[in-house]
């Protein structure tokens, strides 16, 4: 099982994967966060990494208690595809 850990100090979500790191920016507001950038290593791409990495990071926002902005494309498509996450979409 892999684990998305939230680096505070660089403001971005993380996903250590076999190829690389896979990350999530974003920016904290009042009981926001609004991810701004996701990235995956160009030679992981379209194996679902980057879909686990904003599945974990949605997990830890819903965990704080937080609502989520989705600031990028790939985002806001995970959103779309997962109604589940309804409930902390800000």
């Amino acid at each position: 099982m892999t684990i998305v850990r939230d680096n505070k100090a660089q403001n971005r979500f993380e996903l250590d994967t076999e190829g690389g790191l896979a990350f999530a920016n974003y920016r904290q507001a009042p009981s926001t966060v609004i991810i701004t950038h996701t990235e995956t290593p160009l030679a992981l791409r379209g194996r679902g990494i980057a879909s686990e990495l904003v599945r974990g990071a949605l997990e830890l926002i819903r965990a704080d208690g937080h609502k989520v902005v989705a600031g990028c494309g790939f985002v806001v498509d995970y959103l779309r595809k997962h109604p589940e996450y309804a409930d902390i979409a800000g």
